[in-house]
């Protein structure tokens, strides 16, 4: 059973991924990318927070197995038969971390029987780091406290008077996004949108930022898993286009179908969108 020593541990692990990669982002050097099989960027930055992430997470629970981005591919003959494991991004937002907008985390989650049940989220740049756990609360720590100085968050409910504040994926935008929107807009009558990368938009939800977070484009579950754990502790849901609470390891591929995540998952949500 996951307690919070532990979780607190698994942050320091994040931090330490952190280093790794701002090491490589504050270099002077030009930043070089590779392409892997899927198109997407690879730097040495993401090579570096791996290698740092799965030398340490096997040294603190070597019973329990992992599935990082950078991984070779597991099979799911095999991925299938585990109860819990780590599901790690070690730099989710790599086109912002290029782009050096600063809008890039570490996330490190605890899959156990299809739930993200725990979760860490840090972010080198500012130093901050958010983590939370099924029954452990969620908290948000800042770069210049240690985790046992780190302060609880919770997400919070809609008031129906002061609008909505919407975030959004700063790259993908599209027309099945444009009309989700434009009803939100509609019903509440204000509403305001943050344009944010990586995993930072869940974590807004978490901290009681921001109160939705729909998103009509393709991400694996390793890029939601994390901040899935965290929104969820904090009293949030992440929950796919029928309002089912997103799965992990369910099904040979990793991608995530279409989803929506809430700050408050007892708002009428579905109604309000399935008009």
């Amino acid at each position: 059973m996951l307690d919070l020593q532990l979780l607190k541990a698994v942050n320091e692990i994040a931090i330490s991924a952190g280093s790794e990669i701002l090491d490589v982002y504050n270099s002077d050097l030009a930043i070089e990318v590779s392409t892997k099989q899927d198109d997407s960027p690879l730097t040495d930055a993401d090579r570096r927070a791996h290698c740092l992430i799965v030398d340490q997470l096997s040294n603190l629970t070597p019973d329990i197995p992992l599935l990082s981005e950078e991984s070779d591919a597991i099979d799911y003959s095999l991925r299938k038969s585990w109860g819990r494991y780590w599901l790690i991004d070690p730099l989710d937002g790599t086109k912002e971390f290029i782009n050096r907008n600063g809008e890039f985390t570490v996330n490190i989650a605890l899959i156990e029987n299809g739930q993200s049940v725990a979760g860490v989220v840090h972010v080198p740049v500012t130093g901050i780091s958010y983590f939370g756990g099924t029954g452990l609360g969620a908290y948000k720590q800042a770069a210049d406290q240690s985790s046992s100085e780190a302060q609880s968050i919770s997400s919070q409910p809609i008031q129906e008077d002061s609008g909505v504040r919407i975030v959004a994926s700063r790259r993908h935008l599209g027309e099945e996004l444009e009309v989700l929107i434009g009803k939100i807009k509609k019903h509440f009558g204000d509403a305001t949108l943050v344009s944010m990368g990586s995993s930072l938009k869940m974590c807004l939800l978490a901290e009681g930022s921001a109160d939705i977070y729909p998103r009509m484009a393709p991400t694996c579950e390793w890029d939601t898993a994390a901040a899935h754990g965290i929104l969820s502790a904090a009293g949030g849901e992440i929950v796919d286009l029928q309002f089912q609470p997103l799965r992990y390891n369910s099904k040979p591929e990793l991608l995530n179908p279409y989803f929506i995540a809430l700050g408050d998952p007892h708002y009428p949500w579905q109604r309000l969108l399935d008009k």
